[in-house]
C-alpha cells in the first residue's frame, strides 16, 4: 500500500508541476504581449490601453509566486554554498533538514497570511478592470501550499523519483 501511495503522490506532483510550469510560461508570454501592445499603441497609434498596467501587474505577481514555489522545489533559494560545502557531511545533512523546515514554515506563512489577505480584499475591486482585488493575492496561499507539498515529498524521500525538467530539455539533440 505504501508503494501505491508514493506513486500517487509522485503522479500528482508530476501533473501539478506541469500545470504550474506551463501556466507560468503562458502568463509570461501574455505579459510580454500586453506590454508590447501598450508600447505599440502609445508610440504608433497615440492611444492608450487602459487596463494593461493593472493586468500586467496582476500576472507578474502570479508569475513571481509560482516562481517562488518552483524555486523552492528545485532548491534554488538563497544558500551560501561556500560555507556549506566545507561542513562535514553530518552537519550538511542537519543544515539541509533545517533548510527544509524553514521552507515548510515559509510555505505555512504564505498559506495562512495569504488566505487572510485574500479574504480581507474580497469586497474591494481593482480600479480599472473592476476585478476583485483578491485576485492580486490569490497566488500567495497557492504558492504556500505548493511549497509545503513539494517539501513534504522531499521529506518523504520521493525527490529522486520526481521529474521536473520540461520535455524539450529532456530530448537529446542528435547529430546527423
Amino acid at each position: 500500500m505504501l508503494k501505491g501511495t508514493k506513486k500517487v503522490l509522485i503522479d500528482i506532483f508530476q501533473i501539478l508541476y506541469k500545470i504550474i510550469y506551463g501556466f507560468a510560461r503562458w502568463v509570461l508570454a501574455f505579459v510580454i504581449v500586453i506590454i508590447c501592445a501598450q508600447v505599440f499603441c502609445r508610440n504608433v497609434l497615440r492611444t492608450n490601453i487602459r487596463w494593461n498596467q493593472e493586468v500586467a501587474q496582476l500576472l507578474t505577481i502570479w508569475i513571481a509566486f509560482f516562481g517562488i514555489a518552483i524555486g523552492a522545489e528545485k532548491g534554488l533559494h538563497i544558500v551560501v554554498e561556500v560555507f556549506y560545502d566545507r561542513f562535514p557531511k553530518p552537519l550538511q545533512k542537519a543544515v539541509a533538514k533545517v533548510n527544509q523546515m524553514i521552507v515548510l514554515l515559509v510555505g505555512g506563512f504564505f498559506t495562512v497570511y495569504g488566505i487572510r489577505m485574500v479574504v480581507s480584499t474580497m469586497d474591494s475591486r481593482l480600479p480599472v478592470t473592476k476585478w476583485p482585488s483578491s485576485l492580486m493575492y490569490i497566488m500567495i496561499p497557492v504558492s504556500g501550499l505548493l511549497m509545503i507539498y513539494f517539501e513534504v515529498l522531499d521529506l518523504m524521500g520521493l525527490k529522486k523519483y520526481k521529474k521536473t525538467e520540461p520535455e524539450a530539455e529532456k530530448e537529446e539533440v542528435k547529430e546527423p
